[in-house]
Parts: structure tokens; sequence; C-alpha cells
């Protein structure tokens, strides 16, 4: 049976897992690899430690769908609604960019639900906590190699994680790169960010008439969601939870400083904006060193394909946009070109 691994247990990663399971003509053993321990990527759901059913959506927010993509990707959104695993978006967002025809959806049990959904599906072996640092060509096949534990072999190899991250891979893949494609993959930018989670006791009140807003006057904070009254989840056994997004520039400034400091700048803006706000009982800071894709790869529209026998191609919002379409989009490029192989 033919090995593939799948490195990145994100949106478009899983759902590469789960079109290839579905559409291959033969069976394959699929394998998906992440460094981080869970799933989600940058669609990852916190909890709190106190209580797992208090949980914090610490990347995307929300999910923004043009008429466009209504129509192009209506089957993933007719599925992932019919199953309840997103609703429509009625809570209050202050600030927020209503454009026509455009459709807001949450996912009420957290926005890695998701890539959950979408890596069940795939019947994948999942496996976390695994830093893949170099790829080898070995007697036509893929030597994946980790941080730790042995090396393993794949006749498929498909990259989803942020792209600089492909270019910092050791071994073959290296020389395997044309210079056009190096060039394409080096041009790739990313903004900067952190999220910080905040998790109260049941009971505690959040007097305050929006369940998000973006912030346009401050420093620090651009956005602040109050998560179960947005994704319309609100119970009286389950305290509230509330995640404060910075802005890119405070973003860049903080990059290389401790999580604790970065936290202790955030509170203090935070006290400006919420006075007053009651002491959480657990805390989670998230560095997003790639957070959105401000540049992405122009001539590589969804994929990258850098060797075909075996075969090698790369995927992500690197090749598209840092949004639930463009991972769909990135996704399915990579079936098709992997389509003939399987």
């Amino acid at each position: 049976m033919e090995r593939v691994l799948i490195v990145g247990a994100g949106l478009t990663g899983s759902l590469c897992a789960a079109l290839l399971r579905k559409e291959a003509s033969r069976p394959l053993h699929l394998a998906v690899w992440d460094k981080a321990g869970d799933s989600g990527g940058r669609m990852t759901t916190a909890g709190s430690p106190y209580n797992p059913q208090s949980t914090v959506d610490l990347g995307a927010q929300y999910i923004t769908c043009t008429s466009h993509y209504a129509k192009k990707h209506q089957s993933f959104y007719d599925e992932l609604l019919a199953r309840g695993i997103l609703k429509p978006l009625i809570s209050c967002i202050e600030g927020m960019v209503i454009k026509d025809g455009d459709c807001n959806f949450v996912a009420p049990q957290g926005v890695s639900s998701i890539v959950n959904h979408y890596l069940k599906e795939s019947g994948a072996e999942i496996c976390f906590r695994q830093h893949v640092t170099q790829i080898n060509l070995r007697n036509d096949k893929w030597e994946v190699s980790k941080e730790t534990g042995s090396p393993e072999q794949f006749e498929i190899v498909v990259l989803t994680m942020p792209v600089p991250q492909i270019l910092q891979l050791q071994g073959d893949i290296a020389n395997l790169i044309s210079e056009s494609q190096r060039q394409q993959l080096e041009s790739v930018s990313y903004s900067s960010r952190y999220a910080l989670g905040l998790f109260y006791e049941a009971g505690t009140k959040i007097d305050v008439p929006w369940a998000g807003q973006y912030i346009t006057s401050n420093p620090c904070i651009r956005f602040i969601s109050i998560d179960n009254k947005k994704r319309n989840i609100e119970s009286s056994e389950i305290g509230p939870s509330l995640v404060i997004h910075t802005t890119v520039p405070f973003g860049v400034a903080h990059l290389e400083q401790s999580i604790e400091d970065v936290q202790k700048l955030i509170f203090q803006q935070l006290e400006n904006i919420l006075p007053g706000l009651p002491q959480p009982v657990a805390t989670k800071c998230q560095k997003w060193r790639h957070s959105q894709v401000t540049k992405a790869a122009a001539n590589y529209p969804g994929q990258m394909t850098l060797h075909r026998k075996p075969f090698l191609v790369c995927g992500g919002d690197g090749f598209t946009q840092s949004n639930f379409d463009g991972c769909i989009t990135s996704a399915l490029r990579v079936l098709e070109a992997l389509k003939s192989h399987i």
C-alpha cells in the first residue's frame, strides 16, 4: 500500500487528507504529522485547564463566504452546515466590514472542529509533536526525518506548513527546488500577531453589548471577542472566555519577546478598553509568527509541485489566501496535481 505523508494538521492538510481518502482509486496509507501538540493550525481552539468545555478560538474567529465562493465551494459549506459544524453568525461584531452577498459563519464547537471533522473523515494516522527536519530521496521514495524518532519512507509527501518552514527543510529537498520556485517561495510573506485567550469562572458577567469588536484606536489591540457569546453557546455552567488579537505592528515589534512580557503588555492595554475586567482563572497566549499571508506565491496558484516521481507537492494559504476558501482552493489544486498518481 502506498504511503502518503501530509505535513501540517491545519485546514489545508486535513482537507487534503479527506479528499485523498475520498478520491483515491486504490487504498492509501495516509499519515498526517504536525509539530504542534494538537490539530487546527491557525484554526486552533484552546481549552481551559480547569474546564475542557470552556474553549477559545485563538486563530480564525469566523468564516466569511463571498457570493462567488458560496457557489464554487457550495458542497463544502452545505456539508458543514448540515452537520452543525458551522452555523450562521448572528451575534453582534462591532466594526465588522460587511459586503453585499457575504455570509458569515461560526463554529459552535470552535474552529478546530472543522479541521477535526476532515481529519476524522480521512481516517489518517495522526501524529503530533512531529517536527520534520529533512527530506531525502532514497530508492524512489521520500525519507522524512524528524527531530525525534527514526526517519520514515513515503511514496508521496504533501507539505502544507507555512512557506518559511518549507524553506528551512534540510536534505535533498533543498536542491530539488528550482531557482524560479525558490524566488517565488522566498517572496511569500506573512503578518505576525499575538492572540491572548482568557478563561473565567462560571457565573462571571462581562457586561458589553457586543460579542466581538474591532478596535481602531489602540496601538496593541485590534480585535476582542467574547468567544462563547460570538458562537452563541452561552451557559450558566461554563464560564465565559475572551480572546484578544493584537495589531500587526505590535506583533512584529514584540515578536522575539517572552510570552510572559507580551501578555503583561496586552493586559495593560486591555484595562484601557475594558476597565475593571475580573481576573481570569487561566490564560493562553499564542504567538502567530505566520498569521496571515500578505503576499502569496503568484505564479503557483494553489500548489507547487517540487518533484513528480516520487511526488512532492506544497500547498496551503501561502499559494492562495488566508481564509477558509483559500485553503479549500489549495487542497483541490493539490488533489488535481496528484490525481494521475492515486
